[in-house]
C-alpha cells in the first residue's frame, strides 16, 4: 500500500512527465499558428509620402519665352539664358551620355552602356541611330557624328512639358517634325514651342513615360513592370503609383540632384551605385514581426511585394530574331496578332512570344553585373548571357530579386564567333527592314563599330535579365510562407543554400520521424514502468 506522500510524489512525477512531453508540442503549435497568420497580415505597410509640391515660377509671365520659336533648339536658347549652368549638369548625365564607366574583365576601364551595349531586342543602336535616338533628350543624333558637347541639341522639353502636346518624331532622331507628319496611322503636328515653353514644370510621370513605358518599340515590351497604364494605374496594380493609392510620381523616388537622376537601369548598368532601394523610405526593418525583418538580411523588398508583373498589358518573353523576312501571298508584309492585340510575328522583325502577368524568376544580385561586349567570342553550343547579374548566398551583399528573363535568337558571325550589330533602320538596301538582306545589314553595321564581319552569319539563342522593380502590389498579395518554404518552391532553381520547407532528404526525413516517435514511446513507456513499480 503506498502512502499518501508516496502517491503524491507519483503524481507530481506523472505530471512532470506530462509537461515535459506535452508543452513543447503545444508551444510550438501556438508559435506555429501565431507566425503565419503575421506573415500574412504584417507586411511592409507603405510609408506616407507627398507628392513633389516643388513650386516653379510661371513661364507664361516671361517675355522672353512670348517670342515666336521656329525650331526646338530656340526654345533650349532661352532655356539656357536663365539657368546658366544646367547645360553641364545635363551633358555630364548617363541620360545625356548613354554610357558609364566599366571595367572589363581584363581590368581596362570603358565606356559603356545604352550607346553601344547589345540587346536581344532591337540588338544595338549603332547604325540604326535616327530610330533609337528617338528616346534621347537631345536633338540630331542620326549617326556617330553627334556633338555630345553641343549644348543646342539638349531636349529640355521632353522632361519638362505639362501640356502633353510635345512629341518627337519616331525615326526623326530625337527632333519634332518641322511640319504635320504621318507615322503608322499617326499623325504628328509640329509642337507649339510658345505654348510648351510657358507651361513647364518638374517631370511627371507621363514625361518619363514617353520613353521608358514604350522602349522596345512598344507598350510594356522591355520591362514587363513599366507600361503606359502606369500613367492612370490604380493601387491593385501599383501601390505606390495608384492614383487610389499614394499616387507618387517617377521622380518621388529617382531623386534628381543637378539633373543626375537617381535609379540606374540593372540591366545596362555594371556597378552598385546611384541605385534606388526600397530601403530609403522603408528602413531595413520594415515589419512588426521580427522573423520577417530577418528575411531582408538575404531577400529584397520586391521579390515578395511583386509576386507578378505584365498585370494589365501582356509584356515580350522572347524575340527570335532567325524567322523574319517572310511575305504574304501578295508579296506585302506579314504581321499576325493574338487575341490580345500583340503582334506574334511581323515580317521586319521575327516572331514574338507575349506573356502576362508573369511570375518573376529569382535571382541572387548584389548590384553589380557583367555585360557581353561586341568583340567578346562566343560558345554557339550554349545560351549566350548579354548580361549577368552578380552574387551568390555566400556574398553578404546580395539579395534575392525578382527578374524577368527575355530569350532570343539573334544574328552572330558564323566565322569569328562574335555577335552582330545589324543595320537595321534606313532607307537603302543595306538596312535589313528596307532590303531584307542580312548579309548586306551585317556588313553595314559592323563597319559602324569599327569590328569585322566574316560574310557568314547564323543565329544563337541569347538571354537577358531585367529586375523587376515596379507594379508593388497591396500587402495582402504579397508571397507567403508556402511560397518560398515549400516542395514547390518559388526559389527552386536557387540551389546554393538550405531553405527549410523546400531541401530535404527522404532517408533522414523519414529517420527523424522515425526517431522522435520512438523517443516519445520511450519516454513515455519509461514513465508509465516507473509509475507503476512505484
Amino acid at each position: 500500500m503506498l502512502t499518501d506522500k508516496e502517491t503524491q510524489q507519483n503524481f507530481l512525477k506523472l505530471l512532470a512527465l506530462f509537461v515535459a512531453i506535452v508543452i513543447p508540442w503545444i508551444a510550438g503549435g501556438i508559435y506555429y499558428f501565431n507566425t503565419v497568420p503575421y506573415y500574412v497580415e504584417n507586411q511592409a505597410t507603405i510609408v506616407e509620402h507627398k507628392t513633389n509640391t516643388i513650386s516653379h515660377a510661371d513661364h507664361s509671365l516671361f517675355e522672353l519665352l512670348q517670342q515666336p520659336f521656329e525650331t526646338p533648339q530656340q526654345v533650349t536658347g532661352a532655356c539656357l539664358s536663365c539657368h546658366n549652368n544646367t547645360d553641364q549638369e545635363i551633358m555630364s548625365s548617363s541620360h545625356w551620355k548613354w554610357e558609364r564607366d566599366y571595367v572589363t574583365d581584363s581590368g581596362d576601364t570603358i565606356q559603356l552602356g545604352k550607346k553601344n551595349i547589345i540587346n536581344n531586342f532591337c540588338i544595338g543602336i549603332s547604325s540604326n541611330e535616327p530610330r533609337c535616338t528617338s528616346c534621347h533628350i537631345g536633338y540630331g543624333w542620326k549617326d556617330n557624328s553627334f556633338d555630345f558637347n553641343d549644348n543646342k541639341n539638349i531636349d529640355c522639353l521632353v522632361c519638362h512639358d505639362q501640356t502633353g502636346t510635345y512629341k518627337k518624331f519616331p525615326t526623326g532622331a530625337g527632333l519634332p517634325v518641322a511640319q504635320k507628319k504621318e507615322f503608322k496611322g499617326k499623325i504628328f503636328d509640329k509642337p507649339d514651342y510658345n505654348l510648351i515653353a510657358q507651361n513647364v514644370g518638374a517631370p511627371k510621370r507621363e514625361n518619363c513615360g514617353v520613353c521608358h513605358f514604350v522602349g522596345g518599340g512598344g507598350n510594356n515590351v522591355k520591362h514587363g513592370d513599366l507600361a503606359n497604364e502606369i500613367n492612370q494605374v490604380t493601387r491593385d496594380v501599383d501601390v505606390h503609383m495608384g492614383i487610389n493609392g499614394v499616387n507618387m510620381s517617377c521622380v518621388d523616388c529617382h531623386k534628381t540632384d543637378r539633373h543626375n537622376i537617381s535609379g540606374s537601369l540593372y540591366s545596362v548598368a555594371s556597378t552598385n551605385e546611384n541605385r534606388v532601394r526600397c530601403e530609403q523610405c522603408h528602413s531595413d526593418h520594415p515589419h512588426s514581426n521580427t522573423i520577417l525583418n530577418r528575411h531582408t538580411k538575404k531577400v529584397a523588398c520586391q521579390t515578395c511585394h511583386i509576386p507578378r508583373f505584365a498585370k494589365i498589358s501582356a509584356t515580350k518573353m522572347n524575340w527570335d530574331w532567325s524567322t523574319a523576312g517572310k511575305f504574304n501571298a501578295d508579296s506585302s508584309k506579314m504581321v499576325l496578332k493574338d487575341s490580345l492585340g500583340n503582334m506574334t510575328y511581323a515580317t521586319i522583325k521575327g516572331s514574338f512570344v507575349w506573356e502576362r502577368n508573369v511570375v518573376p524568376e529569382y535571382h541572387w544580385f548584389n548590384g553589380n553585373a557583367r555585360h557581353h561586349l561586341l568583340e567578346d567570342k562566343i560558345d554557339t553550343s550554349n545560351v549566350i548571357q548579354l548580361n549577368t547579374l552578380l552574387g551568390s548566398y555566400s556574398d553578404k551583399n546580395s539579395k534575392i530579386v525578382p527578374v524577368k528573363k527575355h530569350a532570343g535568337r539573334q544574328i552572330y558571325d558564323a566565322v569569328n564567333n562574335t555577335l552582330i550589330v545589324p543595320r537595321l533602320f534606313g532607307k537603302d538596301s543595306t538596312a535589313y527592314w528596307k532590303g531584307f538582306d542580312w548579309d548586306k545589314a551585317a556588313q553595314a553595321g559592323m563597319e559602324s563599330v569599327d569590328l569585322p564581319y566574316s560574310g557568314e552569319y547564323g543565329f544563337v539563342s541569347t538571354e537577358m535579365y531585367w529586375p523587376i522593380n515596379h507594379m508593388v502590389s497591396p500587402k495582402e498579395e504579397s508571397l507567403q510562407c508556402a511560397d518560398c518554404h515549400s516542395r514547390d518552391s518559388y526559389l527552386k532553381n536557387l540551389n546554393d543554400f538550405y531553405l527549410p520547407g523546400r531541401d530535404h532528404n527522404n532517408f533522414f526525413d523519414n529517420l527523424g520521424i522515425i526517431l522522435l516517435i520512438i523517443s516519445f514511446l520511450g519516454v513515455l513507456t519509461h514513465g508509465l514502468i516507473r509509475l507503476i513499480k512505484n
